[in-house]
């Protein structure tokens, strides 16, 4: 029996997947839809135990047609990181089961363990949660897998980049002239690539002296082998957007405290910051979108563009 509490129920072959996936006894007694995320459809499927208690997994699947073309590839990936990461001490799924292309379900999906936690996207409590985010992005450098993902790729070029209205002007074509060079040298480091607070589960003990602490960190579909200072851009520009450019720029900072290293020269770290800076001004309305479904209702799509570019230009005035 399956009691279903969101508005669509799991589909009937990915059910019976599920199923064959469960440990002799087990039965699927709760499904719930999860929010906030932008390309995959993540349903909490609730498992009750022969013993009378109940586990959680998670379902992901991809649905829309739009991200259909990426599953396998994203999927295979996920699956791959989530193998690698068991044991390292990065607080990840554990990967159950996985069907990149759709063989057995309905959709493109991935099934795999519950992380407790949630996560927190207030500007409330963020000079304790930035610090957190810096450690775990240095834990996730360090790792050094045996196997290496595929090289990172680039999310946009300097003839792709959508200055916003209003923007400054001689900013976005200093920041936008600095995409044109060639990639500096680096380091190569093993990345999340999309590590930002809607992918990072915290927990908040009431009245805890000791502050929050991360419990998991998810969505590893996009792991990739590239420069530290991608990962620490994409992670400060997601914090520039949601809390503003001085929680972005605050961020960098943290890294290195935490131990991280980063490109030595300011020109190099500017190329990474800016380069990922500029990929999100092709797509503010879908990075925006999650963060009002999760309360933020602040920041439409016009908010998120004129902090983007006051982040764009904090970046040039600090590092250009």
């Amino acid at each position: 029996m399956v009691t279903n509490h969101d508005e669509a129920a799991v589909p009937p072959l990915t059910l019976a997947w599920v199923r064959r996936h469960l440990e002799v006894g087990e039965r699927i007694v709760r499904t719930e839809a999860l929010h906030g995320g932008m390309t995959a459809e993540m349903r909490r499927l609730t498992i009750g135990t022969r013993d009378g208690s109940t586990r959680d997994l998670v379902l992901r699947s991809f649905v829309d047609t739009f991200y259909l073309e990426h599953a396998e590839d994203w999927l295979n990936r996920e699956a791959g990181a989530l193998s690698l990461l068991t044991g390292t001490g990065v607080p990840a799924p554990g990967l159950v089961a996985v069907d990149p292309t759709a063989a057995q379900c309905e959709y493109p999906s991935l099934l795999m363990t519950h992380l407790a936690g949630r996560t927190i996207l207030d500007d409330e409590g963020l000079e304790k949660r930035v610090p957190l985010l810096a450690r775990q992005l240095v834990a996730i450098h360090a790792l050094r897998p045996a196997e290496r993902p595929r090289k990172y790729v680039a999310l946009t070029t300097a003839d792709t980049v959508v200055t916003p209205k209003g923007a400054d002007a001689a900013a976005w074509d200093a920041a936008i002239d600095v995409i044109r060079r060639p990639a500096p040298p680096y380091d190569g480091r093993f990345l999340h690539r999309d590590i930002q607070p809607g992918n990072v589960l915290f927990d908040l003990p009431p009245q805890s002296p000791a502050g929050p602490r991360i419990t998991g960190v998810v969505d590893w579909a996009a792991t990739s082998w590239g420069p530290a200072d991608l990962d620490v851009a994409h992670c400060s520009t997601n914090l520039a957007l949601l809390h503003g450019p001085a929680c972005g720029l605050r961020l960098t900072e943290a890294y290195e405290e935490a131990g991280g290293v980063l490109a030595a020269a300011a020109s190099e770290r500017l190329y990474w910051q800016v380069r990922d800076a500029l990929a999100c001004s092709e797509e503010v309305q879908s990075v925006a979108q999650p963060w009002r479904q999760a309360g933020r209702t602040q920041l439409t799509a016009r908010a998120v563009e004129k902090r983007l570019d006051a982040y764009v230009t904090a970046l040039m005035d600090a590092l250009g």
